[in-house]
């Protein structure tokens, strides 16, 4: 197994599919000889050559931009090359080809390792990255999230944490534990000295600031992976409430029929927003209604709407202000309510609106936000609403807001739970044993190395960069 991971990799680096430059990369230990005998000349590193790569006949398959970088100067801490050539699918895979024959033509006895050049698995140039020093955990994490940004703050958040704002963070809280868990230690190992150390060196607010720290880093964590994640928002409601207007206001576009007849949406519509550079997917649904006038196919749309309910982030609870008198349309609003209440997570919103006020003079007759999907009124304070319930902060852009997964904010919340246990050991010195106030420290330390990679199991780097495209 280590000599599969230690063997020299290949790939395509660039999408699938035609475009103006394709780039053929390579990485692995003591490569030199073989890119010498690929390119047919010895490569200045780190300086661009354009070059004729040929096949073992020695006809031109391409005219390349050739680039070594000799270990341990490299993205990957070891020797690469990228090879710059025109985008075609049919020369990429001539590239590929070519370079994992010549390693089959220049392997000798004191080189065998150059047999053994594979195509890379997804997300294995950076995993090499990683386990050679070049970038952390959260780094290498940060470098899918930037390919993926659909944003512009989330690209921009995803670019302060490749920078290490996340990992620059976690090492100041980790400094800081050290000395704590010095002190801690230093009482433990000589307890019959007269002096306090953790008194003296006021082991008590030490830990105080040190949990501030963490709650402010555990708040911008939380910012973080909304701007990855995104949110999950379902409109839901009766009938012709005008749940399929919405979705259409929101998008600025017709993505969804919309006419006066019931039970015109049938099925899970999708779309995907940002209110403020934050990812929103929207999901238009069924209108929920009972009754034999509900025919078999539109069933299974209610029932698929019931099943988005369950999954959303955020509800949309949508009334019809121009029914909103009518006896039987209240009681099936309140028996959606009931339904919502048992169905839904306590801690997801349910924001109701009161569309169609165009149609109605007087204002809503419950709480909730007024608004008009057909003119559009009321949605900038239903997007504004919207980002308030959910807990962003980060601003227009998200300046200041760094790319962070849910696995960061686990690990944060793990190291909060151990240092508020160790805060009340601390108070309660005089009773409670010193050493599970060392222990309660050192897994506070253990959870934030996690973060970073320092404490992590192979299974879960194998999660993480299995996500990765081939080639990075």
């Amino acid at each position: 197994m280590l000599a599969e991971q230690r063997a020299p990799i290949v790939a395509v680096a660039t999408p699938p599919g035609r475009g103006a430059v394709g780039i053929v990369r390579a990485s692995g230990e003591g490569l030199r000889d073989w890119v010498t005998h690929l390119c047919g000349r010895e490569l200045q590193p780190r300086v661009a050559t354009y070059l004729p790569l040929r096949d073992a006949q020695g006809e031109v398959l391409d005219h390349v931009l050739a680039l070594y970088f000799p270990a341990p100067h490299s993205y990957t801490g070891e020797d690469v090359l990228e090879l710059q050539a025109h985008g075609g699918p049919v020369v990429m895979q001539l590239l590929l080809a070519r370079a994992l024959q010549s390693a089959q033509e220049v392997r000798a006895s004191d080189k065998p390792w150059l047999a053994g050049l594979r195509l890379a698995q997804p997300g294995e140039f950076t995993r090499r990255a990683f386990l050679n020093h070049k970038l952390d955990l959260a780094q290498a994490e940060a470098v899918a999230d930037l390919i993926d940004a659909s944003t512009e703050a989330a690209a921009r958040s995803a670019s302060r944490a490749l920078a290490g704002a996340l990992s620059q963070a976690v090492a100041r809280l980790n400094d800081d534990l050290v000395q704590l868990r010095m002190l801690v230690e230093a009482t433990l190992d000589f307890p019959e000295e007269e002096i306090d150390f953790l008194q003296k060196a006021d082991a008590q607010g030490q830990l105080q600031r040190l949990n501030a720290s963490l709650d402010a880093l555990l708040a911008q964590t939380r910012q973080g992976v909304l701007l990855r994640e995104g949110l999950r928002v379902v409109i839901a409601g009766q009938p012709n409430a005008g749940k399929s207007s919405l979705l259409n206001a929101l998008a600025g576009a017709e993505l969804a029929i919309v006419t006066p007849i019931a039970g015109t949406t049938r099925d899970v519509v999708q779309q995907a927003l940002q209110i403020d550079g934050v990812p929103l997917h929207v999901v238009d649904t069924a209108g929920l209604r009972e009754g034999d006038e509900v025919d078999a196919v539109e069933r299974i749309g209610i029932d698929r709407a019931w099943e988005q309910i369950r999954q959303a982030d955020a509800v949309l609870f949508l009334h019809d202000l121009t029914r909103a008198a009518d006896r039987a349309y209240q009681a099936a609003d309140a028996e959606i309510a009931v339904r919502l209440a048992q169905q839904v997570n306590p801690q997801v919103p349910v924001l109701h609106l009161w569309n169609k006020a165009d149609l109605v003079q007087e204002g809503a007759p419950r709480e909730g936000l007024l608004l008009s999907a057909r003119e559009g009124t009321g949605l900038q304070a239903l997007r504004q609403q919207l980002l308030q319930t959910i807990g962003w902060q980060g601003g227009g852009a998200g300046e200041g807001v760094f790319m962070a997964r849910e696995r960061h904010v686990q690990a944060l919340q793990r190291a909060q739970s151990h240092l508020q246990r160790a805060h009340a050991l601390l108070q309660s010195l005089a009773t409670a044993p010193l050493d599970l106030l060392a222990e309660e420290l050192r897994l506070a330390h253990q959870a934030l190395a996690q973060i970073v990679g320092e404490f992590t199991a192979d299974d879960l780097l194998g999660v993480i960069f299995s996500r990765f495209c081939i080639g990075k």
